[in-house]
């Protein structure tokens, strides 16, 4: 069980990680449509990719 709640942990860091970076890099401005919102998501996700200077903008 402690290994469970340590990927637990683990994940919700990875999240709030994300999430930070992908609002310092304006990926929640404009989501009024599914393209943002799909970028927003992908950002989060994916957000070493993000550091690294890879655009998830999807257009």
């Amino acid at each position: 069980m402690r290994s469970d709640s340590f990927s637990s942990i683990v994940g919700i860091i990875y999240l709030i990680i994300g999430l930070v970076v992908a609002s310092g890099h304006a990926f929640f401005t404009n989501l009024n449509a599914v393209m943002p919102i799909v970028s927003a998501v992908l950002a989060v996700l994916l957000w070493p990719l993000v550091l690294l200077g890879v655009d998830l903008h999807l257009k």
